[in-house]
Formats: structure tokens, sequence, C-alpha cells
């Protein structure tokens, strides 16, 4: 109960969401300045090696359904173990040591830099109207077939990549470390990670990666639906659409995608930017069919690109605000009851 005084220490808690976020923002800016240097050791390459050592001794025989979900179980407690350890370390030393080593691994698990440097390299041989150059580049950040691609379907797969990948690679991962720090921020990776290495559907690893696919889907539940209205508020549409017919748009196609939470991003960059995604794709020669998102108000145009990362950009931003004007309530809060 409120006693009174309005001058009572924080709680415990309450300094630990304080620190977790300016490791937090400050992960943000080191990932946005640096991004992830090629040549340093980086925990998402050793927890694939992890995943892929695990894979090679499990994937095979009878129950492999049940070997990945052990596979996936471990993996998340390995990575959980030790992130956990790391920071008890530093922050039992000092706190200004353990916020930034938070930071610092935290900064590994978001890709703000990675993913607006990826587009504007496929954008850059797009304005030299170099196809070729841009099929290339593209086809080191999708899975699908580049090689015959035309200028507005290279447009839509950069715009459908920075879209999805603005929740799956920058705004989950700081979710999860908005409310566990950099420990639930390196499990969320090392999850996407199993997701992306194991969750195919294919006879390999239709049975083996079907627990990583499945639990890739629920850490991302909410941080993409979170995202989806986050990026709606934080940004302007592009005429004739208000936010009002954004928000129309998302609820009325986001679950026409194949993911369950793909679709809410995309769909709200589809509103934003007044453009039709979806449509056909090629995977390895096999043409698969999906449903259209948006309404088409405007042609898919290689500018496309620098307004889906000016969106990417903003919705981070207002992201991080929103965690902070969170995290001010449960300190308010905290001196009240």
């Amino acid at each position: 109960m409120y006693s009174g005084s309005h001058s009572k220490k924080p709680a415990f808690e309450v300094m630990i969401l304080l620190y977790h976020l300016i490791a937090i923002s400050a992960a943000y800016f080191i990932d946005r300045i640096i991004g992830d240097p090629v040549r340093l050791p980086h925990p998402v390459r050793m927890i694939g090696s992890l995943i892929a050592i695990f894979e090679r001794s499990l994937n095979q025989g009878k129950y492999k359904k049940l070997k990945g979900t052990i596979v996936l179980l471990l993996i998340i407690a390995i990575v959980f173990s030790v992130t956990l350890l790391i920071t008890l370390a530093a922050y039992h030393f000092h706190f200004i040591l353990g916020i930034t080593i938070e930071a610092l691994l935290i900064a590994t698990t978001i890709a703000t830099k990675g993913l607006a440097d990826a587009a504007k390299e496929v954008y850059q041989p797009l304005s030299e109207s170099n196809l070729p150059e841009a099929r290339t580049k593209l086809s080191w950040i999708v899975g699908r077939d580049t090689e015959q691609l035309t200028e507005p379907e290279i447009t839509r797969a950069t715009v459908e990549t920075v879209a999805e990948n603005t929740s799956d690679g920058i705004t989950s991962p700081l979710f999860w470390a908005f409310l566990g720090g950099a420990p639930l921020a390196m499990v969320y990776r090392a999850v996407n990670t199993c997701d992306s290495m194991l969750g195919y559907k294919n006879e390999k690893y239709n049975l083996f990666g079907w627990a990583s696919a499945r639990f890739d889907d629920v850490v991302n539940y909410i941080p993409s639906r979170v995202t989806s209205i986050v990026m709606i508020l934080a940004n302007k549409p592009f005429v004739p659409h208000t936010r009002k017919d954004c928000f129309r748009i998302v609820f009325r196609d986001a679950r026409k995608h194949a993911s369950p939470n793909s679709g809410w991003v995309e769909a709200a960059v589809a509103a934003l930017l007044g453009v039709q995604l979806g449509g056909e794709n090629s995977y390895q020669g096999i043409v698969s069919k999906r449903a259209v998102i948006g309404d088409s108000h405007y042609p898919l145009a290689q500018d496309h690109i620098l307004h889906v990362n000016s969106i990417m950009h903003r919705t981070v931003i207002a992201t991080l605000l929103l965690f902070w004007i969170g995290g001010g309530c449960i300190v308010i809060a905290s001196t009240w009851f």
C-alpha cells in the first residue's frame, strides 16, 4: 500500500528495469553505428555451430520430432544459462560494467544497420538500371529464385524482407530484452536461429524442425502485432491512405499470409506505402502462389526500398520510446504500491 512518502528507495526490480532500458537503448545505437563486424566472434554464429552439431548427430532414425524438441530445449537452456552468468558476473562487479556487457550482448541480437545496408545494396544497382547486380545482391537476403526477377519484383522482395525483419530482426529481440534483459534477447535469437536452420517443411526437417518452427511462431506472436501497430502510428501513410485505412488493411490482410506473424508487418508496410505485396514467388524452380496483401494505389518502384528503410528506422525508435514510457509507468506505479 501507498505509505504517503514519495521518497522511498526504488525497489531492486525497478533498478534492474532501468538498467535494461539503458542497455537496450545503448544496444540500438551500437548496432546502428557499428552493426555486426565480420571478423569478430559473434554469438549467433556460435549458436548456429552448436545447432549444426546437434542436427548432424540427431536428425536421423526414429523419433525425429522428439529429438528436435530436445535439441531446441537444450539450445535454449545453454544460451540462457551462459548469458545469465555473464550478465550477473558483470553486474556483480559494477553496474556500469553490467549495463555495458548487457548492451553489447543485446546488440548482437538485432540487425538495424545490417538490414538497412542490405536493402541499400539492392537499391544501388537498381538505381543504375543494373538488374543482374541487383538480382545477385537480392539473392543474399532472400530464399526465392532471383535470376529472372523484374525491377518491380526485386523491389517487392526487398520491401517484404525489410518489413518482416523489422520485427524478426529488431523489435522482437528488443521486446524480449525489455522483459528479461540480455538472457531473454539471446534466447529469442537462439529460437529464431533454430527456426532458420531447422524449420523447413521438407523431408529432412519436417519432423526434426517442427518444435523450432512452432516455438518461433510463439515468441514472435506478440512482438509482430505490437510492431505492426507502432509502425502505423509512427509513420505517415502515403496518400490516399489514412492511419485508419492502414489499420483496416492490416486487420483485413494480415491473416492471408502463410506465416502467422509476418503478415502483420508486411500488411502494415503495404498499407503505409499504398502498394500491394505478396503474389507469385519461385523457390528452387517451384512456383509458390501467395495471397496478395494491401491495395495497389502505386506501382512498386525502386524508391520504395528507401521508403521502407525509413519506416523501419522510425518504427524502431518509436518502439524504444514505447519501452521507456512503459518502464516509466512501472517505476511510478512502484512508488505507490
